[in-house]
């Protein structure tokens, strides 16, 4: 009975079982105490309680955050994220710091030279980011890595974007959550790929009160010469990680993925493709944070062997100018295509700095440039006119 008041005297108010009656304590017993529609569990190290009529939690176990490995201080207030760790647009904002740092951390460890910039934002209508970049590296031109954790209200723009795409949202102006973290690195060798990876999680209220939730994301390489092994391990640890959730995934998002980088002007893709998803929401939502995390975490191990494999490869001018036209071409799709561009730059408070990121510090347009028969550079265009099965 002692045990039993000592936990009951932690809750501050457990008559109404707010958020704020989640405090910790250390027995290893567990102890339930009921009045009415309330209930107080004592389990492990966390007080949970829930509505016994509808068992809606309204708090969970406390997770701790260890906030010493992330680039900054987190968005969301670190109280709030321990508390409330189980709620997904928290949980999801948890693990894109987490993404964030451990890809910094790798890429400053490969260069040696140059660390990140690390520019921790605020956005007046709601939440902020963490833009992180590097640039004039031994290894990386420049390499940025953002998250974001954003809420206020969609503007008419970005409704009529999402309903375009089938989104049944009732209303004009709608209050929203989006969290997510997103990179671009340019290599400095002409032989070492870029990439860009992307994963997110959006949340709707529409007019009636029904909550919209879905997943988007994608990892995807763009090289200036085609290595088939390294395009062969890239595919294949992005399809063991797709495969480990569904074994549709990775041939449904590979397609989608060069559909989705193409640049129609052109005639091309932009890269060699990768996976590519958007408004996943058709399974249970912790099964579509799994498979997220599950990509996410694949990025380091699909990308760094091939960047340690040819961050010294000897190159002359030939190759650098090759470079720099291919990077007309990222720009081109960023700026003309790009749905996230997009959608960034019209969602009020935006922060045009880190959504132009995405771009490299030096790119060249030539006048009706054409690479030579039966060259490497031939050989790349004819790839990324016909994309390929790679695994």
């Amino acid at each position: 009975m002692k045990l039993l008041r000592t936990a009951l005297t932690r809750v501050r108010t457990a008559y109404s079982c707010s958020t704020k009656s989640i405090l910790k304590q250390s027995h290893r017993k567990l102890f339930i105490w009921s009045c009415g529609a309330v209930s107080v569990g004592v389990a492990g190290v966390s007080i949970i309680c829930y509505h016994s009529n509808s068992n809606t939690v309204l708090a969970n176990s406390g997770r701790k955050l260890d906030l010493s490995k992330w680039m900054a201080e987190p968005i969301t207030d670190k109280t709030l994220l321990e508390e409330r760790s189980s709620e997904m647009k928290y949980k999801m904002e948890a693990m894109v710091m987490r993404i964030q740092s451990e890809v910094c951390r790798k890429l400053e460890e490969i260069d040696g030279n140059q660390k990140f910039f690390v520019d921790r934002w605020t956005r007046a209508e709601g939440g902020g980011g963490i833009t992180c970049v590097m640039k004039d590296g031994l290894v990386f031109e420049k390499a940025g890595v953002n998250i974001s954790v954003v809420h206020g209200n969609l503007p008419p723009p970005a409704v009529a974007q999402m309903k375009a795409r089938g989104r049944a949202l009732e209303g004009k102006t709608l209050p929203f959550f989006a969290t997510g973290v997103s990179c671009v690195i340019h290599p400095r060798n002409p032989y070492v790929p870029a990439i860009h990876f992307n994963y997110r999680y959006f949340e709707v209220v529409d007019e009636k009160g029904k909550v919209h939730w879905w997943f988007g994301g994608g990892t995807d390489l763009t090289p200036n010469y085609l290595f088939e092994k390294d395009a062969v391990h890239f595919h294949k640890t992005l399809k063991d990680a797709c495969d480990k959730h569904n074994k549709t995934f990775y041939p449904k998002f590979k397609k989608w993925c060069d559909e989705y980088f193409y640049l129609p002007h052109r005639g091309e893709t932009r890269g060699i493709g990768g996976i590519f998803f958007d408004d996943l929401d058709n399974e249970p939502q912790s099964d579509m944070y799994e498979f997220v995390q599950t990509c996410a975490d694949a990025v380091l191990p699909s990308y760094i062997p091939i960047v340690e494999k040819h961050k010294n490869d000897g190159y002359s001018h030939r190759e650098r100018r090759w470079q720099l036209l291919r990077r007309g071409r990222y720009v081109e799709f960023n700026l003309i295509y790009d749905r996230g561009t997009k959608f960034g730059l019209q969602t009020p408070g935006a922060r045009y700095e880190s959504i132009l990121m995405s771009l490299p510090n030096t790119a060249n347009w030539e006048y009706r440039h054409e690479p030579a028969p039966n060259s490497t550079e031939e050989k790349m265009i004819k790839v990324l006119k016909q994309p390929r099965d790679w695994v």
